[in-house]
């Protein structure tokens, strides 16, 4: 039940009242001592060589510290390692097929006529030149020749035009 002011006696007013200024007191009082001990904990601080970028880091440190010791942070962990190792292993298979299928092809009968193909071409077109060269430099090659005699009417075009 709240008293309002009406209802108490001249007499427990008073005594409110001074307890209200004791209380008051009080608070100030300890406001003081508090911050007499926080600046003789920076003092000693201080002398210690302690500084805030240090504590700040003390902190993320046993932060982290007790983080890493829950259960929850364990069990993610190992679930993400053993995640980690099968995507691994699914990514080496992947490689592995890929690796195989090109192998395939460029062991394929297809793949080898082309090739002879385009080295004809080029011999033609080109010239002889050392034998050795990766097959992209052999299909600019192929390709600057073909545009190069598109461009050039050939002999049965020219029979053939008005």
């Amino acid at each position: 039940m709240l008293s309002t002011p009406g209802n108490l006696s001249e007499e427990e007013q008073n005594e409110l009242r001074q307890e209200l200024a004791n209380v008051e007191e009080e608070i100030q009082t300890l406001s003081q001592v508090l911050a007499a001990k926080e600046k003789h904990l920076a003092e000693i601080k201080r002398k210690l060589g302690i500084n805030s970028l240090q504590e700040f880091k003390q902190n993320i440190a046993k932060g982290w510290q007790d983080v890493t010791a829950t259960s929850a942070y364990k069990k993610t962990s190992e679930t993400l390692s053993q995640a980690g190792q099968k995507a691994s292993a699914a990514f080496l298979s992947v490689g592995s097929v890929i690796t195989k299928k090109l192998e395939d092809v460029k062991n394929s009968t297809t793949f080898k006529s082309f090739e002879e193909k385009v080295e004809n071409l080029k011999s033609k077109v080109g010239g002889t030149k050392p034998t050795g060269g990766d097959f992209g430099e052999v299909l600019n090659s192929t390709a600057n020749a073909t545009c190069a005699t598109t461009l050039e009417p050939s002999p049965e075009q020219m029979e053939q035009s008005p």
